[in-house]
């Protein structure tokens, strides 16, 4: 079932939001923009990724595109250079750390299905999930270098995922690459052919979904809050987390269903 997220408000519906088998799928859908980064795309795709949290139905959510060769260019250049006095553009950043920090604490795992190029704010928002699957065609960039921008938000997310001369080098130079090398700097999980793509993604979507979505939650939430840590320290968390786990029934059922030979059946939604 499609639902915009705007139905009954006079904002133009700019992500469409649809689950089916404990999947939700969000897809930016404003190609006229290339799937600008504006304020009302983010406000509804914090909307959109918002209920996805809050569906107990939902176990896996697929943050995708409805242009067929661009994921998101990325912020709205427009907005950046407009004269809207400054004090009104800096309280509007708060949009991009809000959705990254709500994608990593969703409780849920998050897949990027990356259909069409994912550049400048949108490669920080591909590298916020937790895995990307990418069309053989697709590139990877933050070209803001080449008019006059910089990636500043983005930077912390893509220090934590590329070494740091090559982070250095896609900032500074403003250079995109290659899905293949986007697999080769491991930020993205699979290449995949156009004609293999949509049922790939379906297809990993439908495996997350059939894991325990407790068990699920408390490992993303761990990993989340243990990133940054210090190894003592997140060593400290993790093994409260997993004598946390071994309370749940989930546990016990996953372990009885491997040795019976059986599909588990989770006892917590």
């Amino acid at each position: 079932m499609t639902d915009p997220l705007s139905e009954g408000t006079p904002m133009q519906s700019l992500v469409r939001y649809e689950e089916d088998g404990g999947i939700a799928v969000i897809t930016l859908d404003h190609p006229q923009s290339r799937n600008a980064l504006g304020d009302d795309l983010l406000d509804q795709l914090i909307d959109a990724f918002e209920r996805a949290a809050a569906a107990e139905s939902v176990r896996v959510v697929v943050l995708t595109s409805s242009h067929d060769r661009i994921f998101s260019a990325g912020g709205d250049l427009k907005a950046f250079a407009g004269e809207t006095p400054t004090i009104r553009k800096y309280a509007g950043l708060d949009r991009f750390p809000r959705l990254y920090q709500l994608i990593g604490g969703l409780g849920k795992p998050v897949i990027c299905a990356a259909n069409g190029d994912v550049l400048a704010g949108a490669f920080g928002l591909a590298l916020a999930c937790d895995l990307i699957l990418a069309k053989e065609s697709v590139r990877f960039g933050c070209p803001e270098i080449n008019v006059g921008v910089f990636p500043f938000m983005i930077s912390a997310l893509i220090y934590r995922n590329i070494g740091r001369m090559r982070a250095n080098e896609l900032m500074m130079l403003g250079d995109t690459i290659s899905a293949g090398e986007a697999f080769e700097l491991g930020i993205v999980n699979r290449v995949l052919p156009a004609a293999e793509f949509d049922d790939t993604v379906r297809a990993w979507a439908t495996r997350l979904a059939g894991k325990s979505p407790l068990l699920m939650r408390l490992g993303k939430d761990a990993i989340n809050a243990t990133r940054d840590l210090s190894l003592p320290a997140a060593l400290e968390a993790l093994r409260a987390q997993l004598a946390l786990a071994f309370t749940t029934e989930d546990i016990s059922e996953g372990v009885a269903a491997f040795r019976e030979k059986r599909e588990p059946v989770w006892r917590l939604r």
